[in-house]
């Protein structure tokens, strides 16, 4: 490698030899919901299935990210699967019946993070699916518009992984991206959703706090509160009043109007989810970095409201910081059919549907402090949304589908991500089985096996 210290614009990296690590049948490059939940699939049909994770857990966003909490409900296959498996050893609640300024709505109940993390990888070993922990995906094997395999990085430096078909479940694209699929990067002015990093406090007077909150409905514009036990029993989002008082008494300005806490297992423990870093790039890593130490710095700010504001919290310390960045928004794969703001709102019907999701609208705004959440009637995705154009044997999963930004509100949620995950598993195992290509596979095969686990398909059969 040539380095001009006195003038370093680019670098020249020699070339190498790169050995193969494994040969597989389907790889999956991430491990967030979609892709854990489409690694399990493929490894459900018999094909030998390896995936690749940048951090030492699954789960992505739901368990390292603190999300915890899918918007919507889980209506079938895998993904329900999951969440049962959680309520049967504590590790999650009820589904939850919230009000919102425009009426009610469902939702399913947050987990406890750190259990869900034990349930996903049993499930994975379970299944036979091999994991590569704390590794990179840093390059596609493209012959001929033809997907062969990924290059990654860890600890063993740069190794390949070559399969059959490659799952995209990195949320960003990054694979198709690479590959040379053609993308639209957030708005139709490539402007994203905000990024946040979630926190945890803890020694929270729950019981305190759940009293406040049937108090002062007035100043909770979404709200669940249990009558029952107080673990996953709360999900209130507001404070706007509380919190422009508190921004006029520091001399201060903050970039939310609102912000959101929800209980997880037991008396003590409070998620939040405040901080909000608008107008940057969650693919730049100078935007990422320069993103989490705003939010660091915002996370000081909120864990001092609480504390000053909100009975319950007089004594209450953070007690966890999610090490990876929440970016909601970056690219739109164009795939063989683009979901619009018309199909997720007014549920258009497709042959090729792979899902019925029903999350809500959730739209943080671009470029202020508010946020657009509201409930819609079910929908469905087709299998034309996960299969990129141009390149062959990739399909998608997860919110980097193909979707425009207003339906991206709706998809990006977890029941969505995670059920487009569990299309893009079976429908590579259906390609290898049939020895044809992932975007010419009978939609049909793929429809039928995912009614044998329970998943609707269209919105009939939800009547």
């Amino acid at each position: 490698m040539n380095v001009n210290a006195n003038n370093c614009q680019t670098i020249f990296e020699k070339a190498q030899h790169i050995p193969v690590l494994i040969n597989t049948d389907v790889a999956v490059a991430g491990a967030g919901p979609a892709g854990v939940v489409a690694a399990v699939a493929a490894a459900r049909q018999g094909v030998k299935v390896v995936l690749i994770e940048r951090f030492g857990s699954l789960g992505g966003n739901l368990t390292i990210g603190l999300s915890t909490k899918p918007s919507g409900t889980l209506l079938g296959g895998i993904p329900k699967e999951i969440w049962e498996k959680a309520r049967s050893i504590g590790a999650a609640g009820p589904d939850i019946k919230g009000k919102i300024p425009s009426g009610e709505i469902f939702l399913t109940s947050p987990c406890d993070p750190e259990l869900m993390k034990i349930i996903l990888i049993r499930m994975c070993i379970e299944s036979g699916v091999e994991i590569l922990f704390e590794c990179h995906v840093v390059a596609p094997i493209v012959e001929e518009n033809m997907l062969k395999g990924l290059i990654i990085e860890g600890k063993g430096g740069r190794q390949a992984i070559c399969g059959k078909v490659i799952i995209d479940a990195t949320a960003d694209a990054d694979v198709a991206a690479a590959a040379g699929v053609p993308f639209q990067i957030g708005s139709q002015e490539g402007k994203m959703q905000p990024v946040s990093l979630l926190f945890k406090m803890n020694n929270v007077d729950v019981k305190k706090l759940f009293q406040w909150a049937r108090e002062h409905p007035e100043d909770l514009t979404e709200r669940y509160i249990s009558d029952g036990s107080m673990s996953y029993g709360l999900w209130i989002s507001g404070f706007s009043k509380l919190l422009r008082e508190f921004q006029m008494r520091k001399g201060i300005k903050l970039p939310r109007e609102n912000i959101t806490l929800k209980t997880g297992y037991g008396n003590l423990e409070i998620y939040v989810n405040a901080t909000r870093v608008k107008e940057i790039s969650g693919l730049s890593v100078l935007d990422i970095s320069k993103s989490i130490m705003e939010c660091y710095q915002q996370i000081e700010t909120y864990a001092q409201f609480l504390h000053d504001y909100i009975p319950g919290f007089e004594n209450s310390y953070i007690n966890a910081i999610s090490p990876m960045l929440g970016v909601r928004e970056t690219r739109h794969i164009i795939g063989e059919y683009y979901l619009t703001s018309e199909d997720v709102l007014k549920g258009t019907h497709f042959w090729d549907s792979i899902a019925v999701d029903n999350s809500p609208l959730d739209i943080h705004d671009v470029s202020g402090s508010l946020l657009r959440f509201e409930g819609g009637r079910p929908y469905e995705i087709p299998y034309r949304c996960l299969v990129p154009q141009k390149i062959e044997q990739l399909l998608l999963a997860g919110r980097c589908i193909s979707v425009d930004h207003i339906a991206y509100g709706r998809a990006r949620n977890m029941p969505a991500c995670m059920s487009t995950g569990q299309a893009a598993g079976i429908a590579a195992a259906i390609a290898i089985k049939d020895s044809t290509k992932a975007r010419k596979i009978e939609v049909i095969k793929l429809q039928e096996q995912l009614h044998r686990i329970g998943m609707p398909t269209h919105l009939a059969q939800l009547d």
